[in-house]
């Protein structure tokens, strides 16, 4: 039933597709289904090599069951989303960004937890507020932190008493940009290095020369690329009434 629930049939139906090695655009089709939620399950599921159709129904079971305990009781009304946001459509996003940056490389948690940081008004959480919006351990969340900033896709900041505050915002993301330009500017040099000594003129030599050349130009694009997208980003766009206003 295409926009409800899998069934535990659709999910048979997934691993089969994953063990024939079909696309989750083709398994989608077969379904009916969209292909970001093929992709949302089977990613949140352990991914398409281990994917187990039992284990993720069992699992998205749980996961209802724990939802309907912290519905609140008697009647009483759900707390309201900051500007009016819809409750369901929110979560239904967080899944989805979360999934995005698992196929980008993530592990599970640490993609919920830059998610978490990236949906919070305030792009800052301390390890307590994590650790109760995504219902985990105080360990699991300080394995994600000190994985993330190494990445540089996070920093800390001090928060009130000893409390620290891991941030996310437009300058992580650019330091980032940074950490990964060095690391492909390591690929050249070390590219090139290999160029002398396999013998210059040689196939493998000139393989790696290609390498290096193309690695360093895509490395002094990305870097021209963040500072310039920075720059943008912290101007502040000229008013109409600057423009307008002629020299004095």
């Amino acid at each position: 039933m295409p926009g409800g629930r899998l069934t535990q049939q659709e999910r048979q139906q997934i691993a089969s597709g994953l063990a024939d090695g079909l696309a989750y655009a083709e398994i989608a089709r077969r379904l009916d289904r969209p292909t970001s939620t093929i992709t949302r399950e089977v990613m949140r599921n352990g991914g398409p090599a281990a994917y187990r159709a039992d284990l993720a129904h069992h699992a998205t079971e749980r996961r209802a069951h724990r939802r309907r305990q912290a519905a609140p009781r008697g009647g009483a009304e759900a707390p309201t989303q900051a500007h009016g946001r819809d409750a369901a459509a929110v979560r239904e996003y967080e899944e989805t960004l979360a999934t995005l940056f698992m196929q980008q490389g993530l592990p599970k948690m640490m993609s919920r937890v830059l998610t978490c940081l990236y949906t919070t008004d305030a792009g800052s959480l301390t390890a307590s507020e994590l650790v109760q919006r995504l219902e985990v351990s105080p360990a699991s969340v300080s394995k994600a932190i000190a994985f993330l900033e190494n990445l540089d896709l996070v920093r800390r900041e001090p928060g009130e008493g000893r409390r620290e505050r891991y941030v996310v915002d437009d300058d992580v993301w650019y330091q980032s940009i940074l950490a990964s330009a060095r690391a492909t500017a390591q690929l050249a040099e070390t590219a090139r290095q290999g160029v002398g000594i396999l013998g210059s003129g040689t196939p493998a030599a000139t393989r790696l020369e290609n390498i290096a050349r193309f690695v360093g130009f895509v490395t002094e694009s990305m870097t021209r690329a963040a500072e310039q997208a920075r720059e943008v980003l912290h101007t502040k766009p000229e008013t109409p009434s600057d423009s307008a206003a002629g020299p004095s």
